[in-house]
């Protein structure tokens, strides 16, 4: 019977990887130990060359920002030490050799699996100030994205979908900060409720099954036939066995285990918030969703404080919109989830660019957001949709509030 390693046998080898100069690419902490909370969302650390010395450059991100800065000797040691020291719950190591993947348990055990490296044939980047880096790169033929019509077969993009390339890329990045680390024999589960045309959906099993060289399993579900006929289609031309795709209400449909994760990308009016429902009665992991059309508080939020604004329909569309999405916040939070509401897409390309990002990491009662919840609940004189559909798992939470 074999015995995962220890904690510091972990970080040893996370460590080791990271000291050999000649292959070392990226160090990824992420994630949150339980009982733990780091001072980053995440930090990511990479060689680089300044005047003609090699330092260890360490990007510290934030909510809402990302910190950059450069070390050597014992000042690298010493902050290395520190991010590995910090309460992140996965670490991911890319070498030129191979990718090492590291998930530290509550019960101080280190769940490592290696790989194959997922850049291959890379060389370390050693440029200070660099192009940003695409997870899908420009240039580079991929299967996936000439198939469905964003780039020619030699890689380049074509110019009508460039926007959904970014798009794409935008996703991929951060959908990666919170996948979860799991055991390397149990497949990565995942849910697109409302999958459309499910350029994301394909998008995310790419990432995970051939980027990352996860077991996963995708479901797309979506009510219009068209759709599903579309993507099995698109499926059958990929030959990715990993995929499937229901016909079936976002409420009807019974998984045969509950998912990793729960995505809900774009689907329209209070789809969304059935798929966040869902998610939160599946006991999802991740829930991401990325709102569309909504209309549900539209006419109904009202305050004579704020007439100035609601006489205006644009900005009475948009202070509904924003409501609607802070209220999917703060049932989340109060549910469990670390949530927070982050920009998808530049809004050059749309105006539905939010995306809510929620991870489950701890049981459900947060006291301060269900006061918060009540507080402006009264404040609009409104129920929103999510909590009529969630009824009796929300409820107890909001009485105490």
């Amino acid at each position: 019977m074999s015995v995962a390693p220890r904690k510091e046998d972990g970080l040893a080898a996370i460590r080791a990887a990271v000291r050999q100069e000649e292959t070392f690419l990226r160090l990824t902490a992420s994630g949150q130990a339980r009982g733990g909370a780091p001072p980053w969302r995440k930090v990511a650390v990479r060689p680089v060359v300044v005047k003609g010395e090699r330092r260890l450059q360490f990007a510290y991100y934030t909510g809402t920002q990302a910190l950059t800065r450069n070390y050597t000797g014992a000042d690298f040691s010493a902050k290395l030490e520190e991010v590995l020291e910090a309460p992140f719950s996965r670490f991911h190591v890319q070498t030129t050799t191979g990718d090492l993947h590291a998930r530290l348990t509550k019960k101080g055990k280190a769940l490592l699996s290696r790989g194959k490296p997922a850049r291959a044939g890379t060389r370390p980047d050693l440029s200070h100030n660099r192009t940003k880096r695409h997870l899908l790169p420009v240039g580079k033929p991929d299967t996936f994205l000439w198939t469905c019509g964003i780039t020619d077969r030699a890689g380049a993009v074509r110019p009508a979908m460039r926007g959904k390339f970014r798009q794409v890329n935008t996703f991929l990045e951060l959908f990666g900060q919170v996948l979860p680390a799991e055991a390397p024999e149990r497949p990565l589960t995942i849910i697109d409720c409302g999958c459309g045309s499910a350029y994301l959906t394909f998008a995310a099993y790419h990432y995970c099954a051939h980027l990352q060289g996860r077991p996963t399993r995708v479901i797309g579900i979506d009510s219009d036939p068209a759709s599903i006929a579309k993507c099995r289609r698109l499926q059958e031309t990929l030959r990715w066995d990993g995929l499937a795709f229901h016909e079936s209400t976002i409420a009807a449909f019974e998984p045969e285990a509950p998912p990793d994760v729960t995505l809900s990308l774009h689907a329209c009016d209070t789809a969304t918030d059935e798929a966040i429902a869902q998610g939160i009665r599946w006991q999802s992991g991740v829930i991401l969703a990325a709102p569309c059309c909504q209309h549900e508080l539209h006419d109904r939020a009202h305050h004579p404080d704020f007439q100035p604004v609601l006489r205006h329909g644009i900005l009475k569309q948009r202070t509904a919109d924003i409501l609607t999405d802070a209220f999917r916040a703060l049932v989340l939070r109060i549910m469990g989830y670390r949530t927070d509401v982050v920009e998808f897409v530049s809004p050059e390309h749309t105006s539905r660019n939010l995306l809510i990002r929620a991870v489950k990491t701890r049981a459900p009662g947060d006291r301060a957001a269900a006061a918060e919840y009540v507080r402006l609940k009264a404040f609009w004189n409104v129920t929103p949709y999510l909590e009529t559909l969630l009824g009796d798992t929300l409820a107890p939470y909001l009485a105490v509030a």
